[in-house]
This record gives structure tokens, sequence and C-alpha cells, in this order.
């Protein structure tokens, strides 16, 4: 899925003077590549394969219904935020087997929104493990599939084991409005957390 403002000119402004990387992780088949693909202005770099009988044995499809392909490298999207600055969209592979490439993806990301689904919540404690031993702040959206469980945000932070102050958003990573509000949230956290730094 294409964003809807996907542009076939792939150049920054000359007024862009800072450019600040994020991550956007989360276990397999969580909503990744939609999600970049939805904020990005750009047409997404994906790296997307059709999954084969090969990786049957290891890629758990219990409860994902459809899914045909999955992303070997990453997925990468771009917004500009003003004239002077950018924000760039690395999202991270989510099968265990492909989180050695996360070092490199991490090196020089300010921070990382990390994608959960309420009907497989376990699978984010992996994803949570890696994001901490990178050193990266984050925040948590989750991501509201069609028919998946609700629960109040408070059993979800209990349930994920989150301090008081990471921050916790619902959105729809098809929606460019909930999807934004999530990013929103993790800026703000990364502020934060600049403005206590002495």
């Amino acid at each position: 899925m294409d964003s809807a403002l996907a542009s076939d000119t792939p150049y920054v402004r000359d007024s862009v003077r800072t450019a600040v990387k994020v991550l956007i992780v989360g276990h397999f088949a969580v909503g990744k590549t939609t999600y970049v693909g939805t904020l990005s202005e750009i047409r997404p770099l994906r790296t997307e394969e059709r999954m084969t009988q090969a990786g049957a044995s290891v890629d758990d499809l219990a409860g994902i219904r459809d899914k045909t392909t999955t992303t070997v490298a990453m997925d990468f999207g771009r917004l500009t935020l003003s004239d002077d600055l950018v924000l760039y969209l690395f999202g991270a592979p989510g099968q265990q087997r492909f989180t050695r490439l996360w070092d490199d993806l991490a090196r020089g990301a300010l921070g990382a929104l990390i994608l959960v689904d309420t009907a497989r919540l376990k699978e984010s404690f992996a994803v949570m493990d890696i994001v901490e031993k990178q050193g990266l702040p984050y925040a948590v959206a989750v991501n509201h599939f069609d028919g998946s469980p609700r629960f109040p945000d408070e059993e979800v932070r209990e349930a994920l084991d989150l301090a008081a102050t990471t921050p916790l958003i619902t959105c729809d990573a098809r929606d460019r409005r909930s999807s934004t509000e999530a990013l929103i949230s993790l800026v703000d956290h990364l502020l934060t957390l600049d403005a206590e730094t002495p």
C-alpha cells in the first residue's frame, strides 16, 4: 500500500539542515511496513519478499490471515516536518532471524516506535529487549487490527511492564492521522528526555 502523499520526487529540499532517524519496530506481522508507507511522503523503499514453504518452520503464522510477504531487510520512508527538518523512518524486520540487522538500523537513531498487537502481546517482549539493549528511548503504539481484542491502557501497560514514563498510544497503521499521533507521542517523549538531560 503506497502512501497517499507518495511522490515521484525523491529529493530533499535545499533548505533542509537537520535529518532525524527514527526506528519503527515490532514483532512479525504487526504492521510496520504499512505504518511506514502510510506516513512516507515519498514512495517507500520496501524489501518485502514472498514467504515460502522453507520459512514455514520458523515463521509463526498463527492468528495472521493472508500474510504472503515479509520484510527481509528494512522499510524506509521520509517525512518533511518543516523547511529545515526531515524525518527518516526505518522499519526493521520482525522475525528473530533478521534481528542482527537491527544493530546497523539503530545506529544514529534518536528513538524507536514499537508497534504491538493486543492479540500477540507476548511477542513484543523480545522486541522491547532489543530496543532497550540498543539504549534507545521508545514509545509504544498499539496497532489495532480489525477484530483484535481491546483492553484499557492500564492493562496493556501492566502486561508489557512499561515504565510510567513510557508513552502508550493506540493507532491504526493504515490511518495517517492516528499514525501521526503515534509518531508525535514518540517525538514529545524524546524532547522531554532531552530537556531533562543536564
